[in-house]
């Protein structure tokens, strides 16, 4: 199949493109930069060098890789995240927004039948069961920028799903590690954590739900291929409170032991969207996309994964 990926540049969209490649699909990836086109190009994929909110270019660069599958990864999230800024999100937010509404024109443009689109699988109501499955509800609301976060999440989601003449597949990806993200050795949040400013705040009940890029890329490819539209929680098997898993990523990189902070003073210290993680945050499962989608993560655990990505 042709397929045009969207974010080909990014965390995912670099182990996405060779595996696509590699499956006997013609890709073309796009990206903003000539200098990340290239390594598209030495991946074994076309590039177009193109702005998603360029509507006319984008839909003319759709046509010309004459895309039957168009997958969505585009995020514009900063090296370093501060929950804090209420503009955080701001820029993503756009992507989800506008930019899923230019690429859903694009898809039409160049007839394609298939439109793959990244989401999160940390947004789901903090109420009720401590691991979600695709059928529980997101949060309606959520403090900070988080909150216009969410609304951003949701409006793009509805647009896939709803998309008319289209076949949309919604991925809800958990926390990212491994190259390129904010949990590889050279990201921000080990570097927190080898300073100990990543402590475990208060009891550290958060539930997360972690997926190496690479098998978050594996399940992508799977979702091009076959799969009912609908949405697919994409993460490992083993959901872990945050008092877990800190502890379990400090010792993969070699940092001290985190220290523990009360829930007050992390609410003063570092605001209210990184307490309510901490606190209250729900994992998710990812048995439909394993039953449904005939994948399963080459790293079953954050515990194993952490130590082999940050040897």
């Amino acid at each position: 199949m042709r397929v045009f990926v969207a974010g080909a540049s990014g965390a995912i969209g670099r182990p996405l493109i060779p595996k696509l490649v590699a499956a006997g699909h013609e890709v073309t990836g796009m990206t903003r930069s000539e200098a990340n086109a290239e390594d598209v190009r030495r991946a074994g994929a076309s590039a177009a060098v193109v702005d998603v909110f360029d509507a006319d270019a984008l839909s003319a660069a759709a046509r010309e890789a004459g895309a039957e599958v168009v997958v969505h990864e585009l995020t514009a999230l900063p090296e370093r995240l501060d929950f804090r800024k209420e503009e955080l999100y701001a820029a993503t937010n756009r992507c989800r927004i506008e930019g899923t509404r230019n690429l859903l024109d694009a898809a039409r443009a160049a007839g394609a039948h298939r439109f793959v689109s990244q989401s999160i699988a940390f947004a789901y109501r903090s109420d009720g069961a401590r691991v979600k499955t695709e059928d529980d509800p997101l949060l309606e609301a959520a403090p900070g920028g988080f909150g216009s976060a969410i609304a951003a999440l949701r409006e793009m989601e509805s647009s896939v799903l709803g998309a008319e003449g289209i076949e949309g597949l919604v991925l809800r990806y958990g926390f990212f590690y491994g190259p390129g993200t904010y949990y590889a050795s050279d990201g921000s949040t080990v570097a927190d954590l080898r300073r100990r400013r990543m402590p475990i705040v208060g009891k550290g009940t958060g539930v997360f739900s972690f997926i190496h890029v690479d098998d978050a890329a594996d399940a992508t490819v799977a979702a091009v291929e076959h799969g009912a539209p609908g949405i697919y929680n994409v993460t490992d098997d083993e959901p872990a409170q945050m008092s877990e898993w800190v502890p379990g990523l400090a010792e993969a990189a070699g940092a001290k032991p985190p220290r523990r902070v009360p829930a007050w003073a992390a609410r003063l210290i570092a605001g209210k969207t990184a307490t309510s993680f901490a606190l209250d945050l729900r994992g998710a499962s990812n048995e439909k996309a394993k039953r449904e989608l005939g994948w399963k993560p080459a790293h079953p655990s954050w515990r194993a994964g952490f130590a082999e990505s940050l040897r």
